[in-house]
This record gives C-alpha cells, structure tokens and sequence, in this order.
C-alpha cells in the first residue's frame, strides 16, 4: 500500500477516499427517487422533458445530469420495452372519489394506503407494491415483480387481506393508476365491503404517508444496496419491510415508536 501511494503520489488518507463511495446527500437521493417517479408515470418521456418536469418540481438540475442518472438506473432502456404499462390515469377505468382527505384514523383497518415504486437491481429493473395501514404506518401487504401488471398490486392487497381480515368500511385508498382501477383490485375490495379512494389528478400530496414511505425505503435500503438479482432484491427488501421498518425504526409520527410496538400500544 505504501509502495503505491509513493508511486502515484497519494498519501494514504487520500487513497481510502478515493476507494470509499461517497454516501448520497438526502436532495441527490430525493432527485433521483422523484426522477424514478416521473419516469414511471410518463414512459414516453425522455430525458429533456424529465428535466423539465423536475425543475417545475423544484429541482434546479439541467438536462445533462438527468441523462446520466437516467443512463445509471437504466431507464434510456426501459422505455423502449413493450412491456412497461404507464400508472397515470389515461385509461376508460373508473376512478373513484378522494374520500380519504382529513380522515384521521383512531385505530387499524380503517384507513390503507397503497402504492408503487420503481427499484433498479445490477441488471434489470423491477417494481415494488405495497399496502400499509394509515394508523400505525405498518406494511400489511407487499409485492414484488418484474412488470407493472396488475397482478402485482392484487397480490400486495392479498396478503394484508389475508394478514388483517378487516371489517366492512374500511377506506382503501391510492392513486389513479389502472393498476388500482382494475376489476380484478377493484373487485376484490368490493368483495371484502371495502370503500374505494383515490387520488385527485395531478395532486401527489393526497397520497402523503406512502410517498414519505417509499422516500424512507428508498434512502434506508435501496440505495444502501447492491442488489445482484431478484431473489437477492425480494429477500432483502422483504427483511426490511418484516423485520426492521415494522418491527424496529421509529417514526415521529408515532411518538417514535415502531409501527408494530405502536399498534400494540393501542390495542391494549
């Protein structure tokens, strides 16, 4: 080591950070969670009018830096794939009214919020379905796949069906995408005497507790990570979601208690 640094003229302290990767600030890891989220919602946007929509977000970034975090997360590919189905609301489904706005829930299963985010792995590029109770903000369901079908948001909604068995009334409430507007989704909230909500167009701020929930995700496990496939992806994911963010991290908005230990507060 030191015969190396004498030939590059390093000292070592500077050598161990040239080897140590730089940690993302929280704005780096917050532009390229939101540069995911236009991506995901517009496919056939390109890296200009991504720049665009960022900036009208907020962002001050310009166009070069885009298309270098477009090329990392490799998303200049995925928009040429047939396979990708977009998650606004252009489609002839019905989209139900926002009954979810100022509902403040007193205890579990009565108010779920559900969503999905895009996760890039080594080699491809997957998609993540989750369904957390408003109240405690735990992860009841959960699904990971490799298309935007609507298979992966009813498999979410099935396990914290299976999970919660909730009572009629409960609200169910996401966005507009077809995914959440499907009959197979919608039907199978209807049969469990589930109200349905949804989003007003244009306005993410509806769906406030899952967007703070996939930035907390993103910043705290997937950009931690590596992922070298999708096995490796599911079971690490799957571990956070279980073990460590139901289970262990304390949220502010629950006296800084886990969400699993706050739901156990409350029933008692």
């Amino acid at each position: 080591m030191n015969a190396l640094c004498q030939m590059t003229g390093l000292d070592r302290s500077g050598f161990y950070r040239w080897r140590r990767p730089r940690q993302a600030t929280p704005v780096a890891m917050e532009l390229r969670d939101q540069m995911q989220r236009v991506a995901l919602e517009w496919p056939a946007y390109g890296y200009r009018r991504i720049t665009a929509e960022l900036r009208q977000r907020g962002f001050a970034v310009n166009h070069k830096h885009v298309l270098r975090m477009m090329r990392e997360d490799n998303l200049l590919c995925v928009r040429r794939r047939a396979f990708v189905v977009t998650t606004d609301s252009r489609h002839s489904l019905r989209v139900h009214p926002n009954l979810a706005r100022g509902l403040r829930p007193s205890a579990i299963n009565q108010l779920w919020i559900a969503d999905i985010t895009y996760i890039r792995l080594r080699n491809e590029f997957v998609y993540l379905a989750v369904v957390l109770d408003a109240f405690s903000r735990r992860v009841i369901g959960w699904a990971l796949g490799r298309t935007l079908e609507a298979g992966l948001a009813v498999a979410a909604l099935r396990m914290a069906l299976v999970e919660r068995r909730p009572a009629p009334g409960l609200v169910h409430h996401s966005d507009r995408g077809v995914q959440y507007a499907s009959a197979d989704y919608t039907g199978m909230l209807h049969k469990h005497r589930a109200q349905i909500s949804m989003s007003r167009k244009g306005n993410p701020y509806d769906n406030a507790a899952c967007e703070s929930f996939m930035k907390t995700l993103k910043q705290e496990e997937v950009y931690r990570n590596e992922y070298r496939d999708f096995h490796e992806a599911h079971a690490s994911i799957g571990d956070f979601l279980e073990r460590v963010y139901n289970q262990q991290r304390r949220h502010s908005a629950l006296g800084y208690l886990p969400p699993a230990e706050f739901e156990n507060g409350a029933m008692q």
